[in-house]
């Protein structure tokens, strides 16, 4: 029986050693640990790929959410509207900015709904933060039209979508600021915390490099109450490395997710998402396969017993389920995706005969039950 694990961690570094190693030694005996040129240089390298003017390397995802929502004026009394269907680390950066996040449901895409984002939009609210969710890319058009028509900011919060692209253009490029996560196990990770804030702006991007450097300015002077978050410079190195080989693990990942459409699309229990190339509007990276099961619970233990491991994101929970967030609502399609979602292995060292057991083991368990 094989034995497939949801995420292989060590993997990361095995794959990669022979060339990883002269990268590390090279930094360490320099002793260029904090934002030395590694850092500029992948900054640099990232916003290229990116086509924006800047990038900014922070210490994680969650405090660049929490930087890109400062950058945009949001404070006390305002109100951010965000999914539910989402980590809680996007909501917990705008309660850390005194600020309300306001749970909108998701479309059956998992993505955030516009439809419910317009129904939430009140008085008080300052800034919608679409969550570009398991590598795609929401309707930007029907946001940025809400957004337009209300006078709202919006802060992309696209830790799961490096890359991906809705009408050509970028997650993480359609607001104020958009950011990512360099979290291990991302389609771009490192191997530890680290995180970016994205803009075209060129007074955001100051205002960002002095919020990570504890508030100080280039002349030295601390000008603002800022943060101890600078992206080690290490990672930034070895994120530099793995960022020249990005659209050959992208592409890897897009051959996986069209491997598990063509397999079991015909399953009529499941709900699998958009096939690669299936709309042409969207190009979808895949850090995650986020599938539906009406069966779901009997199924994953089907394929636990099988050597499969897949996960439920989040616990199964989304945010308005975390009662003692008092952010509870009506929002009845996440309710409904709740008890049915859970992820299928889905990451570069994935064999294809990986991919043909996985399968295999999901069309068994409905041949048989």
């Amino acid at each position: 029986m094989k034995q497939i694990p949801f995420f292989n961690y060590p993997a990361l570094f095995a794959q990669d050693e022979t060339e990883l190693m002269p990268i590390i030694h090279d930094v360490l005996r320099r002793g260029a640990y904090i934002m030395q040129r590694d850092l500029t240089e992948f900054e640099e390298n990232l916003a290229r790929y990116l086509g924006v003017k800047h990038v900014i390397g922070v210490a994680d995802g969650t405090i660049a959410l929490i930087m890109g929502l400062r950058a945009a004026g949001i404070g006390p009394g305002d109100e951010v509207i965000v999914p539910s269907h989402t980590f809680v680390a996007s909501a917990a950066s705008i309660h850390h900015v005194g600020a309300r996040p306001v749970l909108a449901d998701c479309a059956r895409d998992h993505l955030i709904d516009p439809v419910s984002v317009e129904k939430l939009i009140t008085d008080k609210t300052r800034a919608i933060m679409p969550v570009q969710l398991n590598g795609r890319t929401a309707n930007m058009d029907l946001i940025c039209g809400l957004a337009d028509r209300h006078g709202l900011k919006i802060v992309e919060d696209s830790a799961q979508a490096l890359g991906s692209k809705f009408k050509g253009r970028f997650a993480g490029t359609f607001g104020v600021a958009g950011t990512c996560s360099f979290y291990p196990s991302k389609t771009l990770g490192c191997f530890g915390d680290g995180g970016a804030v994205f803009t075209d702006n060129d007074e955001v991007a100051d205002y960002l490099r002095l919020l990570r450097d504890h508030g100080r300015s280039h002349t030295g002077d601390v000008i603002d109450w800022g943060y101890n978050s600078r992206l080690d410079n290490l990672q930034a190195a070895i994120l530099n490395f793995k960022l020249k080989t990005y659209d050959q693990a992208v592409a890897r990942r897009r051959q996986i997710a069209a491997m598990y459409d063509e397999r079991l699309r015909d399953l009529d229990d499941m709900v699998l998402p958009p096939a690669p190339d299936s709309d042409p509007d969207h190009f979808d990276i895949f850090q995650n396969y986020e599938v539906e099961s009406g069966r779901r619970d009997d199924l994953r233990k089907f394929m636990d017993d099988n050597g499969v491991k897949t996960i439920i994101q989040w616990g199964g929970k989304t945010i308005h389920q975390f009662k003692d967030l008092g952010l509870s609502d009506d929002l009845p399609a996440t309710e409904e995706m709740t008890r049915r979602f859970f992820l299928l292995p889905m990451n570069t060292t994935l064999a294809d005969e990986d991919v043909e057991y996985i399968c295999e083991t999901i069309r068994k368990f409905y041949k048989t039950r």
